[in-house]
């Protein structure tokens, strides 16, 4: 009876894995609006971060919400990015003109005895095509240990090899940004991806540059501020990875982006999208993604 209901029970488990994956392939159809003005040919990424937030039925509202936001620019990939419970329901109810990625990866490039961890080849499978990989709050950690930079590397390396691509957070914190040195913590946070990728990896890694002091706080760098630092990494990849990576990379700024000053900061030549927190959660993330320049 025990192998019955044994046998019952992974039958069952491999139906709904392939429930869930046709449904991602009838997911409600989105709508399109014309592209926005765009002088560096790079496609706006928008992406949202849902943190620890949400439940079944707050996440159906929010999902019923965007599904009937209006239409996203042509030139404007979205992805949210969401608990990984979470994904499943995504997959199968969001429109399907909003990608759906996770908030964190195992750095095992495959099945094992990892207790607790999620490998980006289980993300791949279920129907994600992006991660974040680097946030601040997963840097420092919260009642447990931070995540090293070199850590960070090999997660986004592994992921990348499974098939997904990544939003690389960097940034730096306040008093990092008083004392001046705000480009060499970025760097350090950058040094060991670069000696781990392939020069044409790159084409699948955006860099989230989130100002730590302004995540969560309602403090925002100036538009200035935040294209001067844009500007700083351009050509920080470019003297140490290529020029042409440093033109094609897109770099999104993530301390604090809404819709009211959305339109502002995209406005910025290097600053190509951002990666939203709170402002994921609302009707106003869709503020976020009509506000790049038209």
């Amino acid at each position: 009876q025990q192998s019955t209901s044994s046998s019952s029970f992974f039958i069952t488990v491999k139906q709904k894995t392939n429930h869930i994956k046709k449904m991602a392939t009838t997911r409600p159809k989105g709508s399109s609006s014309p592209a926005g003005k765009d002088d560096s040919g790079r496609r706006y990424l928008i992406g949202g971060n849902w943190k620890c937030n949400g439940t079944v039925a707050t996440n159906t509202d929010r999902i019923k919400t965007f599904n009937e936001a209006g239409a996203i620019p042509e030139n404007v990939e979205v992805v949210l990015c969401v608990p990984f419970i979470h994904i499943p329901m995504c997959l199968q109810s969001l429109r399907d003109d909003i990608q759906v990625g996770a908030q964190n990866c195992s750095k095992e490039p495959s099945d094992g005895a990892y207790t607790g961890e999620v490998g980006s080849h289980q993300l791949k499978d279920i129907g994600c095509s992006w991660v974040i990989i680097g946030h601040s709050e997963r840097r420092e950690g919260f009642g447990m240990a931070g995540e090293p930079v070199d850590l960070c590397a090999t997660k986004t390396k592994v992921a990348l090899d499974n098939g997904l691509k990544v939003m690389f957070a960097i940034g730096e914190k306040k008093e990092e940004r008083e004392s001046g040195v705000t480009m060499e913590v970025c760097a350090k946070q950058l040094e060991p991806l670069v000696a781990i990728l392939k020069e044409e990896e790159w084409a699948d890694i955006a860099i989230a540059y989130e100002p730590v002091w302004a995540i969560g706080t309602g403090l925002t760098a100036t538009p200035e501020m935040a294209q001067q630092t844009h500007a700083d990494i351009r050509q920080w990849i470019s003297d140490k990875v290529s020029p042409d990576v440093a033109n094609a990379v897109r770099i999104q700024y993530g301390g604090s982006m809404k819709g009211a000053n959305a339109k502002d900061l995209l406005a910025q030549p290097d600053i190509d999208g951002g990666l939203i927190g709170g402002a994921s959660l609302k009707a106003d993330f869709f503020n976020v993604i009509n506000g790049i320049p038209k």
